[in-house]
């Protein structure tokens, strides 16, 4: 019999237009030869325009989920994704005690398009809950900003903006420079508060980048449950995002996504 793949668990919301969420996670895990499995947190109604509907799933139905998947299957890594609100974060953070796999926390707080993804009063429990469970976490320059009240607009000020992230407890956190204005390289900083790695990758002419976010999370995960380090999943991972957003396409009137599938081959046009 054949032997199994390493396994990876998203815990996140679902995206009904099929760019982010469980279901940007779930392919960027197949495409990186992993497992995926998943405890979905919330419904979304969601197209390439915005979010028009957003529906919390109850705690209970989160931990059954959790559950039945790690006390049967296992996973060699955890990815956490939208919450919601500070009741589920605070399930969520519950849930991931004791577990010895490596944990990626992506802490979603807003959409591409700027719809609002966790409830203020969840900003509290991410901070003193989630985030000292990560492994890394893997916060954009805005939720950086919520989270800690730095506000970073250069390279220069990413060691700052990490520095305040890593106070709350995450053993690495990588800051996401896409949203930098400075310069054509899209520059992240991977750090434990000792080591830096710099990871620079040229910036692509494409509008269509919904998802880059779970898609880089997801992916860290998906490599340190092959065995990866932190270093090497992250490097890997922006490489991989790096050539998802190169080849990003067009889907309906707004933005559309990445392409989590460009590295399988096959006619894709």
């Amino acid at each position: 019999m054949r032997t199994p793949p390493p396994r990876v668990l998203t815990v996140a919301g679902s995206d009904s237009g099929g760019g982010a969420g469980i279901q940007a996670d779930l392919k960027t895990m197949l495409a990186l030869g992993t497992h995926g499995m998943s405890v979905l947190t919330a419904v979304t109604a969601q197209n390439s325009l915005g979010v028009q509907g957003a529906w919390e799933l109850p705690a209970e139905a989160v931990r059954q989920q959790f559950r039945s998947v790690i006390e049967d299957i296992g996973a060699q890594a955890v990815k956490t994704g939208m919450l919601a609100g500070a009741e589920l974060v605070e399930t969520v953070a519950d849930l991931l005690d004791g577990l010895t796999a490596p944990v990626v926390v992506d802490p979603v707080g807003v959409s591409k398009h700027g719809d609002p993804l966790l409830a203020p009063e969840a900003l509290e429990v991410v901070r003193t809950a989630l985030l000292p469970k990560a492994t890394v976490a893997t916060p954009n320059l805005d939720e950086v900003a919520q989270l800690t009240g730095v506000r970073a607009e250069t390279e220069a000020e990413l060691p700052r903006a990490a520095e305040a992230v890593l106070a709350h407890g995450p053993r690495w956190v990588l800051i996401k420079g896409g949203h930098l204005k400075d310069g054509d390289t899209a520059v992240d900083l991977l750090t434990d508060g000792t080591a830096e790695h710099w990871l620079r990758a040229p910036r692509h002419d494409n509008r269509h980048t919904h998802g880059t976010g779970c898609t880089l999370a997801a992916a860290i995960a998906a490599l340190l449950a092959k065995g990866a380090s932190v270093p090497e999943a992250a490097r890997g991972a922006k490489e991989y995002v790096t050539g998802a957003i190169a080849a990003g396409f067009a889907l309906g009137d707004g933005i559309g996504p990445v392409d989590h599938g460009w590295c399988l081959g096959g006619d894709r046009r």
